[in-house]
């Protein structure tokens, strides 16, 4: 397989500002309001949060894969780096553009394989086609490339699954056929979209250890994008923790466990098993912590911070704007009133 040449710590992806908004005929839904980040060669960003914060609508707003009947990126830049040393906005590419790009140089791996991977086409056939598009290669040399992909992503027998259909193979298989599919034509950046969240642990921890293994042999870029905080700590370099539609905290993986500064971030963290085990009172059993209410309706958003209804260390100064993100020398950025203050 071709490494991807990119120096470690080279900038891939830099999001900033992103704006995606959606239009009903309730009014206009901002699903990612503002949102900042960067991808750099050979790390792995995690974007967490929970159901409704903005994470996957962001990652297919990279991919230009936004239904252009219901919303569309209407603010801010997604400015990402080629092959060629090329810098291009994604955000400006028009759609025959963005398919040059997907599949070729970013790749995405989805939540659900089975409905991501096509039925009727055998597995080869549908590596080989992202490889005839993209690298020019014939039927033959397509297929070849094809059964060495599964051979990568650790499929046993990929002479013979070549050509068998999805729906003969278990979900963590298909996962791996996923990955092999998004790494066929070796992109400088990975999108990872809940790839492990219909998989047992014991098959979420293998598919973890072979995204990992990859990218130390080609480098690649890879975002992930999860609500289990477990997987976080095992695999990301950087996290940043999104609420409503906007960022609210990132760091680096000691800093967002060890010193998390947004009430949000921290009420994540509680949640885990082991830190309700943790502040649980002599005597009693442990109970596993939650976050009181739901996300506030992207229709109809506070006038303060987004996360002041569910805050327990919320103040009427919370309620009067929305905090702006403050910026660590660390690299420690967060948007709390808190923080602000401190």
């Amino acid at each position: 397989m071709q490494h991807i040449i990119a120096p470690k710590g080279a900038p891939l992806l830099e999001v900033d500002n992103l704006q995606t908004h959606f239009f009903t005929e309730q009014g206009t839904v901002k699903s990612v309001d503002g949102v900042s980040f960067s991808v750099n060669a050979g790390e792995t960003l995690a974007v967490v949060g929970e159901s409704g914060s903005g994470k996957s609508v962001t990652s297919l707003s990279i991919m230009g894969l936004i239904p252009a009947d219901a919303g569309r990126v209407v603010g801010g830049s997604m400015r990402f780096k080629r092959r060629n040393g090329d810098t291009v906005d994604l955000a400006r590419l028009s759609q025959s553009q963005l398919r040059q790009l997907r599949g070729n140089e970013i790749a995405m791996v989805f939540q659900e394989p089975m409905t991501s991977l096509n039925p009727v086409f055998t597995l080869g056939e549908q590596i080989a086609e992202s490889v005839r598009l993209h690298l020019g290669k014939s039927h033959r040399d397509a297929m070849i490339h094809a059964q060495r992909m599964l051979e990568l992503v650790e499929i046993p027998a990929a002479a013979r699954r070549l050509y068998e259909y999805p729906h003969q193979l278990s979900g963590g298989m298909r996962q791996r056929v996923m990955i092999a599919l998004a790494l066929s034509c070796n992109p400088t950046l990975l999108i990872a979209d809940e790839p492990t969240t219909a998989l047992d642990v014991t098959i979420q921890a293998q598919i973890l250890a072979l995204l990992q293994k990859l990218q130390r042999e080609t480098g690649t870029g890879i975002l992930f994008i999860t609500h289990n905080l477990g997987v976080v700590a095992e695999i990301a370099d950087r996290v940043a923790v999104m609420y409503a539609g906007r960022m609210v905290e990132q760091g680096n993986v000691p800093q967002i466990f060890d010193k998390p500064q947004h009430p949000y971030t921290t009420g994540l963290l509680n949640c885990l098993p082991g830190r309700s085990k943790r502040h649980a009172v002599a005597g009693e059993r442990p109970r596993l912590a939650a976050i009181p209410g739901q996300v506030a309706s992207p229709l109809a958003p506070p006038p303060g911070c987004a996360f002041e209804p569910r805050c327990s260390q919320a103040s009427d100064v919370c309620r009067q704007a929305m905090p702006s993100l403050t910026l660590g020398a660390d690299g420690h950025n967060v948007r709390c009133i808190l923080r602000e203050s401190a």
